[in-house]
């Protein structure tokens, strides 16, 4: 089951990529590019820092075959994204929450402390996001006062909380990930940010 919500969080990141990309001007191999790191980043920092090499990603085919499905997803619809801009939010913020379950869950199965594997859940939530800014020379997202690594740290602790009780994943996981990404909504909705917060 974890392995398929990886596939549909690896989606909506390379979308978000993709869209990125596109915004940007690139043409379809640099779209498909960031489309590909921002789905993947995460993971493959997380796998690096485990040292579970090779990386998934550079093992099943599934997760570059998801970006190339995502690209001209992206790209093909310039007008259906701008119609349904805040539905891109929405995938962005699911993404998110997604990547955090996986992260922390993975990193609780290779028997590291909680706060270890929150930190991993950060890092899987957050990284291909941080690659897809600096590759567009921008600013990263998580350092521009949003909330976003706070978001997905709300949703490590919550899913290592529910693991302390024995809540299985098919109750957990989805809990965490609706926290997350309702967090995230919730501060883009109302322009919450770190400064206007503390």
């Amino acid at each position: 089951m974890l392995y398929y919500w990886d596939i549909i969080g690896t989606f909506f990141f390379c979308v978000s990529g993709a869209l990125a990309g596109r915004q940007n001007g690139m043409d379809f191999l640099g779209t498909f590019v960031l489309a590909l790191v921002t789905g993947t980043g995460g993971g493959i920092l997380r796998a690096v820092l485990m040292g579970t090499v090779p990386p998934h990603v550079f093992v099943d085919p599934a997760y570059v075959s998801t970006a190339v499905v995502a690209t001209p997803c992206a790209t093909l619809f310039p007008a259906f994204w701008q119609k349904f801009s805040r539905e891109v939010s929405v995938l962005d913020a699911l993404g998110l929450g997604i990547f955090v379950c996986i992260g922390t869950d993975v990193a609780i199965q290779h028997g590291l402390s909680w706060w270890a594997s929150a930190g991993m859940g950060v890092i899987t939530a957050t990284f291909g996001g941080v690659m897809r800014d600096v590759l567009r020379n921008e600013v990263p997202l998580i350092f521009r006062k949003e909330i976003y690594a706070t978001a997905a740290l709300a949703g490590a602790l919550i899913l290592l909380a529910f693991h302390a009780l024995a809540v299985p994943n098919a109750v957990s996981i989805p809990v965490a990930v609706a926290i997350t990404a309702g967090v995230r909504l919730l501060a883009i909705r109302y322009a919450v940010n770190q400064s206007a917060s503390s």
